[in-house]
């Protein structure tokens, strides 16, 4: 199997799905059998015939003399553009919990899935998301702004009450995002304590450009279990994260299979899978203009973005 990878990136026509073979990418809709597909979001909805198709194109330029535009010369672009939902799983890796606690000064309390309670989502907009090497203007009225590193899988099929052990079946592929967070947003100080409108998800996780994204997505079949992934974030090139997806207290098989028996889950869907320890409010560092943000994950890639 030859391997590949699916980006979006700015094309003469304009934004376009790409084929990503080694150094080089091709324009999909320019490759055999592949026409109909002009951006990422069209394979995504068509996936079961387009992964195929995906592949044998794969073989076939890397067993040509077929160039392609060098990845040096394009302009990437997140790879879903624009997904139809985020849903974002949140306190999903223990460290993340207990340093979490321990910034507000309390116990972490028990595990939730150890109480038999099922995972937690929120969403985050679509219109947050943001593309690799972008330029990320800080919001506003928040001085507080915060990493997180997370393993996001795309959703390949339409997916509604997906039974557990066949919940990955659903996935076509995985990228890297960066959930910033503007924490001093996150509380409205002038509504009581206890009250359920106490909490602002929308100016904590919704900014503009609160989602970086990509920078590609590696098909479901080239991971070998995506619980099994080292992840590091760095912040000017010091390491604030360094981690694997074997810290998730719910499996994404869990999380997706959940989040099906509440919503349909449809092609190109993002499930942001949580993040581990070392986010800047566990140790009281924040963004500030001129930071440059870099995360990895194995097998994927690797995304950078500057705050500004």
């Amino acid at each position: 199997m030859t391997a590949y990878k699916l980006a979006m990136f700015e094309a003469a026509t304009g934004p376009a799905a790409g084929l990503v073979l080694g150094e080089a990418i091709h324009e999909v809709a320019k490759l055999p059998d592949l026409a109909a597909y002009r951006t990422t979001l069209d394979l995504l909805t068509h996936w079961d015939e387009a992964e195929p198709r995906l592949q044998k194109a794969a073989e076939q330029l890397g067993g040509s003399h077929a160039a392609g535009l060098p990845l040096t010369q394009a302009k990437l672009l997140a790879p879903v553009l624009y997904p139809s939902a985020i849903y974002c799983a949140g306190a999903n890796y223990s460290d993340h919990v207990q340093e979490m606690a321990r910034a507000k000064g309390r116990e972490a309390g028990p595990d939730p899935k150890s109480l038999g309670l099922k995972p937690w989502h929120f969403i985050k907009s679509s219109r947050s998301v943001i593309g690799p090497g972008a330029t990320i203007a800080l919001p506003r009225h928040s001085k507080k702004v915060d990493w997180e590193i997370e393993l996001a899988a795309v959703v390949g099929r339409t997916a509604k009450d997906v039974p557990l052990a066949r919940a990955l079946d659903y996935v076509a592929g995985y990228t890297i995002a960066n959930d910033l967070s503007a924490r001093d947003l996150s509380i409205r100080d002038a509504i009581p304590p206890g009250s359920g409108f106490r909490h602002d998800w929308i100016g904590q996780k919704c900014f503009d450009g609160a989602c970086p994204l990509g920078p590609w997505i590696v098909p479901a079949a080239q991971i070998a279990d995506p619980h099994k992934l080292a992840m590091k974030l760095t912040v000017n090139d010091v390491v604030k994260q360094d981690s694997t997806t074997a810290g998730m207290i719910y499996d994404l098989a869990e999380q997706l299979s959940h989040l099906s028996s509440c919503i349909t889950l449809y092609p190109g869907d993002l499930i942001l899978t949580g993040t581990p320890a070392g986010v800047g409010n566990g140790r009281g560092e924040y963004l500030a203009a001129g930071d440059v943000v870099t995360l990895w994950i194995e097998g994927i890639g690797t995304l950078s973005h500057r705050m500004a």
